[in-house]
């Protein structure tokens, strides 16, 4: 039964085309009907997921193909969801590695790359979007040899087969075609590929159950689900196991009340599973990430997950604002703190602990990307709180302090490689390597202190005019590198509570740029808007034109305003410096100064 089972990941850097290649392998396997209306990237169901464009769960599905059952996991491309990406290679025999035609390897590849590499997984290299006008195939195939080696594979992992593809065109070819032209029929050359080289689960269907929970998920009709993947022995319903945490945890006895296999997008109950089934179990309530469910009578477990270590972390503290409660419906610490500890339960790379402070938690995720995620999931299910600027962890390694390094890829018009280089020297970053592609843009590799990151996004779209792609990944810890300079502008302070009026604003629009718009509630110590200057500026956001009985028909009354600037959470995270905090509510995103009261700003700066 085993044999006709198959278990692929699909790994790649952020849009190399995954999803994409997941929805086509989907469609020509027969998984949807005739006519059945199929909506583009089916795999990426979550709103937020929808809205981005982008992968951040990794997600499972299943294919027949000749009679063999392939299990598909659709994993995200970016380093801020690694831990999805660890979890994901734990369930699978094989991975089938995207690299685009034209990008070739970048960071993401190396890291999901050496993952797999690391768990003795054969890769099946794809060379996709290979009917880009920029296409370079045989490059693209060269690098992605030298790294392999560079990442130390054996020479088994070295002979990786390759296959050309379309995902959006829908085909796939062993051989390389002319360029323009269609290379291949259909998916076929993928399916039998990975027919030919996955290998298929060796475990014994008589032996003790291992059953591995690598995800989560949840039903309000049968609780806690958990999903993994059979290494040895058969499950059926209603069948007494154990739940154990590792060979030296507790065992914890329970029932298996479902048990489901992946059928294209859905879930089929079946009557039993055995060795490589990728399968749903539910009505244990203790299941977690990374516990082995097993036999009751001669107990197998395996060792836990390991996950990477967080290397940012941020301070979510209870929103104390004049306007805290007016937005949010979750406001008190214990909702926020029950809140987390739920997000513990399946999102890996994450940590969460209590401080000194009364109603401020700290927060430590893989990058911006992956905590600024979790507070949209948060104010969208109507929690309101505030979080301070991102800050990274350190470590003391023999008594020296080390800081976390990232590989930052930038691919840039080569008009903008002054600035770009310049902006990154400040930022202590170390150039590395630079590629010119020819056409006018160039690639730029550097290595940069993690702290050098935070708040650079902005920077970096404005330098290049928004043509601009950028993307790190961690790289590992190395002593502290001096210190980095901070925002380079002030902010413009209100200093009293009340509503903004047009009038203000047009008093204001030359000191700098508003954040807040007319009609809006501002309160002491909120931040209106980015000063010209370097100093912070305290400022009267809420006055009013005097009213008299004397009138002027004339154009020079008309106030003239400049747009605001549309802060969005990302933004408010990047922009802040230490003192100030990021205001979040369903539907508000402020930004304010810690200590609301100029005098206890004064005077936490003298202390300071």
């Amino acid at each position: 039964m085993s044999k006709q089972i198959r278990n692929i990941a699909i790994i790649a850097h952020v849009d190399h085309g995954k999803t994409t290649m997941v929805d086509q392998l989907l469609r020509q396997s027969g998984t949807f009907a005739e006519h059945e209306k199929i909506v583009d990237t089916v795999m990426d169901n979550n709103a937020i997921e929808r809205e981005r464009g982008i992968t951040i769960l990794a997600k499972n599905c299943a294919v027949s193909w000749n009679g063999t059952h392939i299990n598909i996991v659709d994993t995200p491309g970016h380093a801020d969801f690694g831990g999805e990406v660890e979890r994901a290679l734990s369930m699978v025999d094989g991975v089938v590695l995207l690299i685009d035609a034209q990008e070739g390897p970048m960071p993401q590849t190396r890291f999901v790359t050496k993952k797999a590499l690391a768990l003795g997984l054969k890769p099946i290299v794809v060379v996709n979007k290979v009917d880009k006008p920029g296409a370079k195939p045989d490059a693209v195939i060269n690098a992605a040899f030298d790294l392999f080696d560079k990442l130390g594979a054996n020479d088994e992992q070295l002979d990786f087969p390759v296959v050309y593809a379309s995902g959006i065109n829908g085909w796939t070819s062993l051989v390389e075609g002319a360029p323009g032209e269609q290379w291949g029929p259909d998916m076929s050359a993928l399916f039998e590929t990975v027919l030919k080289h996955v290998p298929p689960q060796q475990g014994d269907p008589e032996a003790p159950l291992q059953l591995q929970i690598s995800a989560l998920d949840f039903s309000t009709f049968v609780g806690r689900i958990g999903v993994g993947r059979i290494s040895q022995g058969t499950i059926k319903p209603m069948q007494d196991v154990v739940v154990m945490e590792g060979p030296d945890g507790k065992a914890i006895k329970g029932r298996v009340n479902q048990v489901l296999t992946f059928q294209g997008l859905d879930r089929v109950q079946v009557t039993e599973a055995g060795p490589g089934h990728i399968v749903l179990i539910n009505g244990i309530a203790d299941i977690g990430i990374g516990v082995t469910i097993t036999d009751a009578t001669t107990p197998a477990p395996l060792p836990m997950l390991k996950v990477d270590e967080p290397t940012l972390t941020m301070n979510f503290c209870v929103n104390t604002s004049p306007l805290a409660g007016r937005e949010g419906k979750f406001v008190t610490s214990r909702q926020i703190w029950d809140r987390l500890q739920k997000e513990l339960q399946h999102n890996v790379a994450l940590r969460v602990k209590e401080t000194d402070e009364e109603g401020v938690f700290e927060v430590m995720g893989r990058g911006e990307l992956h905590l600024t995620i979790l507070l949209e999931n948060m104010r969208r299910e109507g929690y309101e709180l505030a979080v301070s600027k991102p800050r990274v962890v350190f470590r003391d390694v023999n008594g020296e302090r080390h800081e976390p390094i990232e590989m930052v890829t930038a691919d840039i018009e080569e008009t903008h490689q002054g600035g770009v280089m310049q902006a990154l020297g400040e930022r202590k970053g170390e150039l590395v390597n630079m590629e010119p592609d020819g056409r006018g843009r160039v690639r730029l590799e550097y290595r940069i202190p993690a702290r050098g990151l935070i708040g650079f996004t902005n920077e970096f779209l404005n330098l290049t005019r928004g043509s601009g792609l950028i993307s790190n990944i961690f790289d590992s810890y190395e002593p502290h590198k001096g210190d980095i300079g901070g925002r380079k502008n002030g902010v413009l302070i209100s200093m009293d509570d009340g509503e903004i009026f047009t009038y203000a604003l047009g008093k204001l629009d030359e000191r700098g740029r508003m954040f807040v718009k007319a009609n809006d509630p501002v309160y002491e110590g909120m931040i209106v808007g980015i000063h010209n200057r370097d100093n912070d500026l305290v400022v009267n956001a809420t006055r009013t034109k005097q009213l008299t009985n004397f009138r002027v028909s004339g154009k020079e009354d008309a106030i003239k305003i400049t747009p605001p600037i549309d802060c969005t959470l990302e933004y408010g995270v990047e922009f802040i410096e230490d003192d100030e905090l990021v205001e979040i509510t369903p539907k508000s995103i402020r930004l304010r100064k810690r200590h609301l009261k100029e005098h206890d700003r004064k005077r936490a700066s003298r202390e300071g």
